[in-house]
């Protein structure tokens, strides 16, 4: 039984790039939802309010897929996110609010651990269009210690999404200080990714803030972010950023074969885009990613804005 179907705890109109996702319709808003509890224990959950909470503990809405997506075109929202706490646990509403949102060209995203059976990831993934897929760490002891999960079906999820399905993939590994940002583990990480996932598949690494269970840790410093970026492209990853700092160079895309800014960022907002036909506007060389028409100039959805509802007993929006 399902707990959660259709009870978000949280919904807001987000710039996609919050997601994060820099080459997934950049510059437009994303409906995000989600509901509560979380299949992993994160000690370091930075949504620890609504991911360890049960669901009769918190404000929650009550609504059908088909007002999940009437919300999202009248927010503008050119996709949906399920995000906020882990959606595989809530996979069921996913499902029946991916398939309505495709019957109204709205693309649908996923932001998830990634730890799932094979079974059900096939069967969530249906009809979802983008994933951002976090890898806490690459050691399996950091996973357990920190996760109460393994790290082994998280990358049998990230080779799964690769190289079997269309879903449109990046990964985010959150730097924790003195636990999963050593030189040997990102190097590690970052060959394996290029190796096995591709060089081509965009990965941020962000930093960390304490909370939740993990407040004897201090903020990851701008530093250890740069270094990790650097480890990246030294493995060979064509396009990596940094987040939860202001860098416009660690939030900008570069092609990778002229090396000109082709999409400037400055936190979540678009400066210029000069992305045309899925090609880079400078050399022509084909980006990666799912784009719109060519955009350029500034462009940003702005500020994150909150969605209301009503707690009640029948299906109702404010």
């Amino acid at each position: 039984m399902t707990l959660g179907y259709g009870r978000p705890t949280a919904v807001a109109a987000d710039p996609i790039e919050k997601k994060p996702l820099h080459h997934f319709l950049p510059g437009t808003s994303v409906l995000s939802f989600g509901t509560a509890g979380c299949n992993l224990g994160c000690k370091f959950c930075q949504n620890w309010d609504i991911s360890k909470a049960k669901i009769d503990e918190i404000q929650s809405g009550h609504v059908s897929p088909a007002r999940i997506v009437q919300t999202a075109i009248d927010e503008a929202c050119d996709s949906i996110a399920f995000t906020y706490n882990d959606p595989v646990i809530f996979g069921e509403f996913v499902i029946d609010v991916a398939r309505i949102a495709h019957d109204h060209d709205i693309r649908t995203v996923m932001v998830t651990a990634g730890y799932v059976h094979a079974e059900a990831r096939r069967e969530i993934f249906a009809a979802i269009d983008a994933a951002n897929v976090d890898l806490k760490g690459f050691t399996n002891e950091f996973y357990q210690k920190t996760t109460l999960s393994d790290l082994e079906p998280v990358r049998e999820t990230l080779l799964w999404l690769r190289h079997e399905t269309d879903v449109w993939l990046e990964i985010t590994t959150l730097l924790i200080p003195g636990l999963n940002d050593g030189t040997r583990e990102l190097r590690d990480e970052c060959a394996w990714i290029a190796r096995e996932i591709g060089t081509d598949v965009p990965v941020h690494f962000t930093a960390f803030h304490p909370d939740y269970r993990m407040q004897d840790r201090p903020r990851t410093p701008a530093s250890t972010l740069h270094r990790a970026r650097t480890i990246a492209r030294e493995a060979g990853l064509q396009f990596v950023y940094v987040g939860n700092i202001h860098d416009p160079e660690g939030q900008t895309t570069y092609c990778p074969s002229c090396a000109r800014a082709i999409i400037e960022r400055s936190w979540h907002s678009i400066l210029a885009n000069n992305i045309v036909n899925g090609k880079c506007g400078h050399c022509g060389h084909t980006v990666p990613g799912v784009f719109h028409d060519t955009r350029n100039g500034p462009s940003s959805p702005g500020l994150p804005r909150r969605v209301s509802f009503q707690r009640q007993e029948k299906e109702s929006w404010e």
